[in-house]
């Protein structure tokens, strides 16, 4: 009952957050460069931050797996996992509707872009081999040192744009060195709602499809006794 109570609360206020970013984000005054495409930031940029969110998320509950051994722990990763695959393709095709007008092309083969493409390959590879191994223990240990490799994916996408200068601009916002917001400050209220309610999004997101996965796991703990009586009548 706590729980659902909590994810109750929990939906409302995300819902809630993802409104008032709504609201911002269509008052914001346009660009004087790319006019109302600019709204367009307030999901490319959140969503990016979400993916590396999730990705992080990933590693960081493969982790606390290794260490642990709980099981609660993996469905969290593999939870995470899928959540930053989904918000990933959100970035990429954000991106490519951006990409269009302001380049003219949906997309190149760019350094941001590239990484950025990489890591559905590397997270679809995790989530494939989670249905290749059919023994929890070895699927969660195995994924869990996938995860681990895959989160050096958010330090090299992030730092893309300088390490290999192309055609993406450099970082909306610069954590390293002296912190910088590069876009004007009336976007960076809405951007900063708009990243708060991705954020919530994500943990809303991840408690629901982590609540069905401990369902499932459940699920598949009372078939296998079943499994097992029922060879035992055959034979017999």
């Amino acid at each position: 009952m706590r729980r659902d109570l909590t994810t109750t609360l929990l939906g409302a206020a995300t819902l809630l957050t993802l409104l008032v970013a709504v609201g911002l984000g269509l008052s914001a005054p346009l660009d004087i460069n790319q006019g109302s495409l600019v709204r367009l930031m307030f999901v490319h940029v959140p969503s990016a931050w979400l993916s590396y969110l999730a990705y992080g998320g990933t590693g960081l509950f493969g982790l606390l797996y290794l260490i642990r051994r709980e099981r609660r722990w993996d469905r969290l990763a593999m939870s995470s996992a899928e959540i930053g695959v989904l918000f990933t393709v959100v970035t990429i095709v954000g991106g490519m509707l951006w990409a269009k007008p302001t380049w003219g092309t949906y997309w190149v083969w760019d350094a941001r872009l590239t990484t950025t493409a990489l890591s559905l390959v590397v997270y679809g590879a995790y989530l494939l081999i989670r249905t290749m191994i059919d023994d929890p223990e070895r699927r969660a240990r195995v994924s869990a040192v996938v995860g681990l490799v895959g989160t050096l994916y958010v330090p090299v996408n992030y730092m893309a744009v300088e390490w290999w200068r192309g055609v993406h601009q450099t970082q909306t916002l610069k954590l390293l060195g002296k912190v910088r917001f590069d876009a004007a400050p009336v976007y960076g209220w809405v951007l900063l709602v708009a990243t708060v309610a991705f954020t919530l999004l994500y943990v809303y997101l991840l408690r629901v499809r982590a609540i069905l996965a401990a369902r499932e796991d459940a699920r598949d703990e009372l078939d296998v006794p079943t499994e097992v009586s029922t060879l035992g009548v055959a034979r017999g």
